[in-house]
C-alpha cells in the first residue's frame, strides 16, 4: 500500500536541504554562501483512518487537510462481541 491519501492523492514530494556557511550581512559578515545541498522528501501528515469507502469501511491513509475539510465519513464502530470458551 503506497503512503499516499485516498481522497486527493497528495503522496511525498522531493526537494533539497541546503547546508550554509559564512556569517549574515546583517551580523558584520560578508554574506552567507551554499556550501553543498542533499536531497531529502517532503512527506505530507497523512493519518490511518477507517472511513467509508464506496460504501463499506476501509482502513486507509488521509491527510489532515482532508480531514479537516470534512470530505470524509467515518466508518462506524464495530460492535463488541462476546467471547465464547
Amino acid at each position: 500500500m503506497l503512503k499516499n491519501c485516498v481522497i486527493c492523492g497528495k503522496g511525498s514530494q522531493t526537494g533539497k536541504k541546503i547546508a550554509r556557511k559564512g556569517q549574515y550581512k546583517a551580523k558584520g559578515g560578508t554574506g552567507s554562501k551554499i556550501a553543498r545541498w542533499s536531497m531529502r522528501k517532503f512527506l505530507p501528515n497523512l493519518q490511518k483512518m477507517r472511513i467509508v469507502l464506496k460504501g463499506h469501511p476501509r482502513k486507509v491513509y488521509v491527510c489532515a487537510k482532508c480531514i479537516k475539510k470534512g470530505k470524509i465519513l467515518k466508518a462506524p464502530k464495530r460492535p463488541k462481541t462476546l467471547k465464547t470458551t
